[in-house]
């Protein structure tokens, strides 16, 4: 592009033509949210992640964490300026080897300027140092990063990565990590993936661990703490690795029960689902008053809450579900939460009937039958529920109902290859609930259009005579409590988003 300029002179006006290159006079700074309307400051636009390397170093006493974070990411847009979501204290920031300028704004949006624009499709390396206390920082009112006895831990729903690593934190930016920890010698330092190192020097124990699949950025997590590791390896030979906080007091004993299951649950689930899709498996329980689990990527959070009645397999089940369903296949936007939390739930209810407690009929005429017509609960869509009721128990038990109402209109043969083919189908990808109906209709043949409506999109209980067509008649009493309801309705807060 060429710019005129008309200068004066004593022989007249001359023109002067400047050379002025079209790309830099298109670049803009990128979006400060991805586009989520439930969330609209959540992630950020005009790039794509590949890769997270983390390098950290914590102390429990102070709860003080440095960090030194370098992003792989290429363009996805001509760039003058790009936002990172964090909120520690940032001391340096360098884009492709250069020094940055930086700036925070928002709750948590951290503005990069790099020394040159950036042009579309260019590869990106970004570093950030960082440091500051965790526990001391809120955003939108609430705070991801919960204090324990020993350290913390980094967990929550729909966001947690602000609170210890600057990214772009909406599930539709996936990537892989590396994460290395510096803790005091006798403290040890839990996240996703694979273990890949651990060495002691000085006083400080590094571990290094490592997600080789594409992870999103809330189901990163890390923990630090005093923990008894156990390790073993599932049936088909998957690594599990699970950790308990040496404090955990009365709650051990039920918790180890549950989570020592956790590679029979996933065996039994990959017969549901289709093969277990990490290189990694395990969970964790640490010593914190938290009151929700979450599907943490290969190592899932479990509270201690979780047993505070005894053995809980059943949480394990739902958030393993999830590695499947909200971890290999993510959703594409937070309205989409039905895709995540109806199946986990609904594979509670298949582990009741494995177990002999109730089939998932069974459990779906109890849920059915247990809240009136005039019940808040039915005014919850699952399948859009918005942002002030996404984790409303009717997204976990009326989003169930709808699975089962699926089963029971396109038969078993098409439900189970339609569960199992679903997490293939999108693998290490984000997809929506019409992408979902789309697929169940390819699969089925029939029509769903009407189905999906009445059961997620519709702020009324079903009649009887809809019910009765999805073989879930009103009955003129209450029907038998399942043996398993008391355990699985217990798990009705196993996500707790913080808001």
């Amino acid at each position: 592009m060429h710019r005129r300029f008309i200068v004066p002179g004593a022989l007249g006006a001359a023109t002067l033509m400047l050379a002025i290159p079209a790309s830099a006079a298109a670049h803009s700074p990128g979006a400060p949210g991805i586009g989520d309307p439930y969330y609209p400051a959540y992630g950020n636009g005009g790039y794509d992640v590949s890769h997270y390397d983390l390098r950290l170093k914590y102390q429990p006493d102070t709860d003080r964490l440095e960090g030194t974070a370098t992003i792989l990411a290429r363009t996805t847009e001509d760039l003058s300026r790009f936002d990172l979501d964090f909120l520690l204290d940032v001391g340096e920031v360098r884009v492709n080897g250069a020094k940055a300028s930086f700036t925070t704004s928002g709750e948590q949006e951290l503005e990069i300027t790099p020394a040159k624009p950036l042009d579309k499709d260019t590869p990106l390396t970004v570093i950030v140092r960082y440091s500051g206390v965790p526990s001391s920082k809120q955003a939108f009112g609430f705070t991801s990063w919960h204090r324990t006895p020993d350290g913390g831990i980094a967990a929550n729903e729909p966001e947690a990565a602000a609170w210890w690593f600057p990214s772009n934190d909406h599930p539709l930016d996936k990537a892989t990590y590396d994460v290395s920890v510096q803790v005091p010698d006798g403290t040890q330092a839990i996240s996703n993936g694979t273990l890949q190192s651990t060495s002691s020097r000085l006083g400080w124990t590094h571990w290094n661990w490592r997600s080789a699949q594409p992870q999103a950025t809330y189901l990163a997590t890390l923990a630090i703490g005093r923990f008894d590791l156990t390790t073993g390896t599932t049936e088909g030979g998957i690594p599990v690795v699970n950790a308990y906080s040496e404090d955990l007091g009365p709650n051990d004993g039920a918790a180890r029960a549950s989570v020592e299951r956790t590679g029979e649950v996933a065996d039994w689930l990959s017969g549901y689902f289709g093969p277990y899709p990490y290189d990694a498996l395990g969970g964790y329980v640490p010593n914190t008053d938290t009151g929700f689990a979450l599907e943490t990527q290969t190592r899932p959070f479990y509270s201690p809450r979780q047993f505070a009645n005894g053995s809980n397999v059943s949480v394990v089940v739902h958030e393993l579900a999830h590695q499947w369903y909200g971890d290999l296949v993510s959703l594409r936007g937070w309205k989409d939460i039905w895709i995540n939390e109806g199946f986990a739930r609904y594979a509670q209810w298949l582990w009741s009937e494995h177990e002999g407690e109730g089939t998932a009929q069974e459990l779906a005429d109890y849920t059915y039958a247990s809240y009136p017509a005039d019940d808040p609960f039915w005014t919850v869509k699952p399948g859009d529920p918005g942002p002030e009721n996404q984790f409303d128990t009717a997204v976990y038990d009326r989003g169930a109902l709808a699975v089962q109402a699926l089963r029971n209109e396109i038969g078993d043969d098409a439900f189970f290859t339609v569960l199992k083919g679903w997490p293939a189908k999108y693998a290490h990808g984000n997809a929506s609930v019409a992408d979902f109906q789309r697929y169940a209709e390819e699969v089925s043949g029939k029509p769903l259009a009407a189905l999906f409506d009445t059961w997620l999109f519709q702020p009324s209980k079903p009649d009887a005579a809809a019910a009765r067509a999805q073989s879930l008649a009103k009955p003129s009493g209450t029907p038998a409590q399942p043996r398993s309801w008391r355990k699985i309705a217990a798990t009705n807060d196993v996500h707790d988003h913080g808001h």
